[in-house]
């Protein structure tokens, strides 16, 4: 009963022990708060990988890929057996994305994907990533009338920074034809007002853009519109068998009869990296909208390869916040892709694809079935991986860094564990006729040693619950005290447009956080253990005779 009452008093009276306890408070409350958010992190990450990778990717490591994919699926299936929940066959070549910014031509390095739309949301988190609510249940690549929505699919919060998409679709497709044919009459105008000799007032001082607004303005609004536009025309189709170019310029003797107010070329979905940028105030603006045209050029399937360039239409994007694939992914529908391509042979009509995505079902050994299919499939022919084996060095590196930022905190609690065994030894030596005095009256040299050591389990209880407690205070309102902090230095702390996440993403492992208590509670008694030996071993005549 001696020892907890010294315990216990050694607690309440020795102020000096407060500075171990709040060094073990700080190191536990730290390193729960850096483990959460770094959970939090590595799971978003994982999971958006794993949004748009199935769980088995089955690859050819040529870029013309391989023929026939339902043969190659069904000798999956008969490899796999009941593991299989689906696969859908993809097409994945390196292309240039090219489109026009106030006359300006922008180009960006892409990787171009044709996917089977009816099959592909179901063997990834493809569909969710999408902007229209319409798409997220069921991808088309037709261009929707409207109804693209700002709302962030991770966290169903409305996103204030997109106010640009509410009028993508149709909508933004005919103003545009319409603010060009307006564009053209003017140019027009100009140059018959040229050829007249007659000067035409222009404000220099005005934009293109501006420009067509007050023409559109003085413009009767029920003008007819024009069938075609002079600066994008179409070829006829029946001459070529696909779309025609609308940046192409059109020779005399070609007839438009693409309407681009009513009809879209073959629609794309790319990733919104590729299409918008956050400015300083914060608002996303798009470089083009879902209705817009852009230019793409790739390689075909032959030996050797010739590049090949078609006009596609933006019918929706592709958000992930991950941006290696935000800002280098853009999908096609398979078949116009493998058409464009050459990847359909003429004789018999079967196409060639590059991969097939995966699924597999849930509670599935993925290494066990990968390493079943590397056994059927020659390893110089294909590739089998899982999604994990696609992202590896990335995993590993998380994972690195988690593990080096947990030893770097916790030699926070290792300090406080030094600051304790130096205050034990003060108190040993402060009270060595004390201790005397209780050897004379008959306590054993273990009693004294478990007064210290259950005066460091002390520390370390209430010093690690008090982490506890404000480690997780912190942890389950981070994003309110990210707000605070933000209000109070008028500087953005966690910037969207960096780490892809509205919000920081937290979350707590049980786990985690009982083995960071046992290691602080572990650190404070492992302290008190030379000072309680040194307590234990003291004589108790030299203890009475000390100064």
């Amino acid at each position: 009963m001696y020892k907890l009452l010294l315990c216990w008093r050694y607690l309440r009276t020795r102020w000096i022990a407060l500075a171990s306890i709040v060094s073990v408070t700080l190191g536990v409350a730290t390193m729960i708060v850096v483990n959460s958010v770094m959970a939090g992190f590595s799971y978003e990450m994982q999971t958006r990988i794993h949004g748009i990778l199935s769980d088995l990717v089955f690859e050819s490591h040529s870029l013309s890929g391989f023929q026939d994919p339902q043969w190659h699926m069904d000798e999956i299936r008969r490899a796999a057996g009941s593991d299989i929940v689906g696969m859908t066959p993809t097409v994945a070549v390196p292309a240039m994305l090219n489109f026009q910014v106030r006359g300006q031509w922008v180009t960006r390095q892409i990787m171009f994907i044709g996917i089977d739309e009816a099959s592909h949301a179901h063997v990834s988190d493809f569909g969710r990533y999408l902007q229209h609510p319409g798409n997220r249940t069921q991808l088309s690549f037709g261009l929707r009338e409207g109804g693209y929505d700002t709302v962030d699919s991770q966290s169903d919060t409305t996103l204030p920074t997109r106010p640009a998409l509410e009028g993508a679709g149709w909508p933004h497709r005919r103003m545009r034809v319409e603010r060009e044919r307006v564009w053209r009459e003017k140019l027009d105008a100009d140059r018959q007002a040229t050829h007249a000799a007659t000067p035409v007032p222009t404000d220099s001082t005005r934009s293109v853009d501006q420009q067509v607004d007050a023409v559109l303005a003085a413009t009767s609004a029920d003008a007819p519109a024009a069938a075609t536009v002079a600066a994008t025309p179409a070829t006829d189709p029946a001459a070529t068998g696909k779309p025609a170019d609308p940046f192409r310029q059109a020779r005399p003797e070609e007839v438009t009869r693409m309407d681009p107010a009513q009809e879209q070329f073959t629609g794309i979905v790319p990733g919104i990296g590729l299409a918008s940028f956050r400015d300083t105030s914060g608002i996303d603006r798009f470089l083009v909208l879902p209705g817009d045209d852009v230019k793409i050029t790739f390689p075909t399937s032959g030996t050797p390869p010739k590049a090949v360039s078609d006009t596609f239409t933006v019918v929706d994007f592709y958000e992930s916040k991950m941006s290696e694939y935000d800002s280098n992914f853009v999908f096609v529908p398979i078949a116009d892709l493998q058409r464009m391509r050459g990847m359909i042979e003429p004789q018999t009509g079967i196409a060639s694809v590059n991969s097939i995505q995966i699924k597999l079902r849930e509670g599935a050994d993925l290494n066990q079935v990968r390493d079943r299919l590397r056994k059927v499939f020659p390893a110089d022919l294909y590739a089998v991986s899982t999604w994990r084996d696609k992202q590896g060095p990335l995993l590993a590196a998380v994972d690195m860094e988690m593990s080096v930022l947990n030893i770097l905190l916790f030699l926070i609690i290792a300090v406080a564990g030094f600051g304790i065994l130096a205050i034990f030894f003060m108190i040993v030596v402060e009270k060595t006729r004390d201790i005397g005095i209780l050897k004379s009256l008959g306590a054993s040299a273990g009693g004294i040693g478990s007064i210290f050591l259950g005066y460091g389990l002390f520390l370390g209880m209430v010093g690690a619950g008090a982490g506890l407690a404000l480690g997780l205070a912190i942890a389950w309102n981070i994003n309110r005290i990210r707000v605070a902090v933000e209000w109070l230095t008028g500087e953005q702390v966690f910037d969207p447009s960096i780490y892809y996440f509205y919000r920081i993403p937290s979350i707590i492992d049980p786990f985690t956080v009982a083995w960071i208590i046992v290691g602080a509670v572990g650190i404070a008694v492992a302290s008190s253990v030379l000072p309680a030996l040194r307590a234990a071993r003291l004589h108790p005549v030299e203890a009475l005779r000390h100064d």
